[in-house]
């Protein structure tokens, strides 16, 4: 891979990482709740693989505020996944402010995301075991 002088990080890929305060405890979650085993794991950490995408839970003492989406999936249908989600237990956030509001957990928001195409996104945010903000987003085309 050539390496932009203007732009160096253009063609990287990006992983996220998240905390995990008890590393077993995020293991069971992320099986349990979203279905998802981890691809590769070494002491204090585990790394899982969706689509194109990698992320990685690392044990840590500190925790996130959990105030802000830390990481999110794009999905095809949000419905089926909220729907999928929810039998495993998963538990939505409901959000009530001013110009943004959740009805059955599900956000709609417009003006998203022109680039891609879409006219809007639909979203939803639950949180992990370790408090992390998670996020599900479907482009409104």
């Amino acid at each position: 891979m050539t390496v932009d002088e203007d732009n160096p990080l253009a063609g990287a890929r990006v992983a996220t990482r998240l905390p995990a305060q008890d590393l077993d405890r995020a293991r069971r979650f992320y099986a349990d709740k979203l279905g998802l085993r981890p691809v590769d794991e070494r002491p204090g950490g585990l790394l899982y693989r969706c689509g194109d995408a990698e992320f990685a839970l690392f044990r840590s003492t500190g925790a996130s505020s959990g105030a802000f989406t830390q990481m999110a999936f794009e999905v095809d249908d949000i419905e089926a996944v909220v729907a999928g989600l929810r039998r495993r237990g998963v538990v939505f956030e409901e959000v009530d402010v001013p110009g943004f509001r959740t009805s059955g957990g599900i956000a709609e928001t417009d003006g998203n995301y022109p680039s891609k195409g879409a006219r809007g996104e639909r979203g939803v945010w639950f949180r992990d075991s370790e408090g992390n903000m998670l996020g599900v987003g479907e482009p409104v085309v």
